[in-house]
C-alpha cells in the first residue's frame, strides 16, 4: 500500500527508535566496519573479542561469551548447567516467551511460578511448594527496571541443593549490591535486541558467568560443539591454528551454530561508549513520566522500585503502567499517533505450547492481572520532555477528558 495513503499524526511518539543515535554513531561505527572487511572475519572475530573484554570490565564477569541471540544465549548456559530432559526448571508466569521456551528446548520442564504485584518479578514466596526431586534450577528474570528479590531466590535455592540461572536479557546496568545481574547466580544473560538498553542493529545476545568449566561448555555449543577459539591479536581474525584438527572435528558436543556476527559486536562497541549518559536518560525520563502521570484515576499503578536489603542500581528498560481498561488506552493513544508495547498479552502457563502442562485461568492471578492490565510507554534516549508531555496529556485525557 502506499504510504501516502496513511498520513502519520504530526506529533507521532514512536514507541522506539534510534534514528538520531545512529547518525552520531556513524563515523566511529564506519571506521569499525572498514577493519571488519580488511580483516576478512564476519563471524565471531576480532571486534566480538573486543565487545567480550568491553562486557566483562562493564560487569565484572569472569566469562562474556557472545552469541547470536538472547535466546540462543538462555539454551546455550541451560545446556552448559546439565539442564536436560527429566528436569524441572522454576520460571515466573509472567515474562517474555522465551524464559520459558529456553528450558524446553534444553528438553526440560518450565514449572511456573507467580509473581511479585509491584516489580512483576518471580515471588520467591511461591518456590518452596513448587519444588520437588526432579527440581534442578531456578531462573528469576530481571524484568522493565530492577532485579528480582536474588537473596531470597538464592536462599530458596541453597536449602535444596538448586542451580539459579538468571534471565538477565534486560538487565544491563542492573546491579544488585554492587554485583551485576546475571553474576548472582550459577550464570545468566543478556539480550541485544534493538529496543534493549544497549541494543544492536539486529539479534545479539551474550552468556554471564565466574564459572570456567560453565563458560568452556558455553564456548563449545555456540560453535558446533568445537574446541573454544584461542582470543585473536591484534589485528588478526580469531582462526584455528594451522594443523589444529582437532577443531575440524565435530560431535564432541552437540553444538549449535549461534555465533555473533562482527557488524553487531561492531555497533554494540560503539553504543557501550554512550550506555551509562543512556541509562542516566532513561531515569530522567521515567521521573518525569511518574511527576506527570501520578494520581490520574484510572491508572492503577506506576512503576515502583522496591527498597531491598541491599542496594539496588535500577535501569529503566521499559516504563510499565498498569490500567483496568489498558486495551481501550492503546488505541486511544494510537489514535493519538503514540506508539506503545504490551507485556505481556498471555501469560507462559497459559501459552498454547504449554497445554499440555494442564494449567488453567486462575492458577497464577498476580501474572494474569499483570497480562491484562499492564502497557508501556515510549522511553528511550531520544524521547523528548516534550514528547513525553503528549504522552502523558493524552493518557490524562482518556480518563479524565482533559489534559491538565
Amino acid at each position: 500500500m502506499d504510504s501516502k495513503a496513511m498520513p502519520v499524526p504530526a506529533s507521532t511518539v514512536p514507541f522506539f527508535t534510534q534514528a538520531e543515535s545512529f547518525e552520531r554513531s556513524w563515523p566511529r561505527l564506519s571506521a569499525y566496519l572498514d577493519e571488519i572487511c580488511e580483516s576478512g572475519t564476519y563471524s565471531n572475530g576480532p571486534k566480538t573479542a573486543e565487545l567480550e573484554a568491553a562486557l566483562r570490565a562493564y560487569t565484572g564477569a569472569r566469562h562474556a561469551i557472545a552469541v547470536g541471540n538472547g535466546t540462543d544465549a538462555l539454551v546455550l548456559l541451560l545446556r552448559a548447567a546439565g539442564i536436560g530432559p527429566g528436569d524441572e526448571v522454576i520460571v515466573p508466569a509472567f515474562s517474555f516467551f522465551a524464559s520459558a521456551s529456553s528450558v524446553a528446548l534444553a528438553g526440560a520442564v518450565p514449572v511456573f511460578a507467580d509473581v511479585d504485584q509491584l516489580t512483576y518479578n518471580l515471588d520467591p514466596a511461591a518456590l518452596e511448594a513448587l519444588v520437588t526431586p526432579r527440581t534442578k534450577a531456578i531462573m528469576p528474570v530481571h524484568l522493565f527496571c530492577q532485579p528480582a528479590d536474588m537473596t531470597a531466590v538464592l536462599a530458596v535455592a541453597e536449602r535444596h541443593g538448586l542451580l539459579v540461572l538468571e534471565d538477565s536479557a534486560e538487565g544491563i546496568g542492573m546491579r544488585l549490591d554492587g554485583r551485576h545481574t546475571g553474576l548472582l547466580g550459577a550464570g545468566g544473560v543478556l539480550s541485544f535486541f534493538p529496543t534493549k538498553t544497549l541494543g544492536a542493529l539486529g539479534d545479539a545476545g551474550m552468556v554471564l558467568t565466574d564459572d570456567d568449566a560453565l563458560a568452556g561448555t558455553v564456548q563449545r555449543l555456540r560453535d558446533h560443539g568445537r574446541p573454544a577459539l584461542p582470543p585473536p591479536s591484534a589485528g588478526s581474525a580469531r582462526k584455528p591454528p594451522a594443523g589444529r584438527a582437532e577443531y575440524a572435528r565435530q560431535g564432541e558436543l552437540a553444538g549449535t551454530n549461534s555465533k555473533m556476527d562482527e557488524l553487531q559486536a561492531a555497533a554494540l562497541l560503539t553504543k557501550l561508549t554512550t550506555l551509562d549518559d543512556d541509562i542516566r536518560r532513561r531515569a530522567v525520563l521515567a521521573d518525569a513520566y511518574t511527576r506527570r502521570l501520578r494520581g490520574i484515576p484510572g491508572v492503577r499503578r506506576l512503576p515502583t522500585v522496591v527498597e531491598r536489603g541491599e542496594p539496588v542500581d535500577p535501569v529503566f528498560y521499559v516504563y510499565l503502567i498498569e490500567t483496568d481498561r489498558r486495551d481501550a488506552l492503546v488505541s486511544h493513544l494510537a489514535a493519538a499517533g503514540i506508539g506503545t508495547e504490551t507485556y505481556y498479552p498471555l501469560p507462559l502457563h497459559l501459552q498454547p505450547c504449554f497445554a499440555h502442562l494442564g494449567h488453567q485461568e486462575g492458577d497464577f492471578p498476580r501474572a494474569e492481572a499483570a497480562s491484562h492490565r499492564t502497557v508501556a510507554l515510549p522511553l528511550h534516549p531520544e524521547l523528548t520532555l516534550t514528547q513525553l508531555g503528549r504522552v502523558c496529556d493524552a493518557v490524562r485525557s482518556f480518563f479524565t477528558g482533559s489534559t491538565s
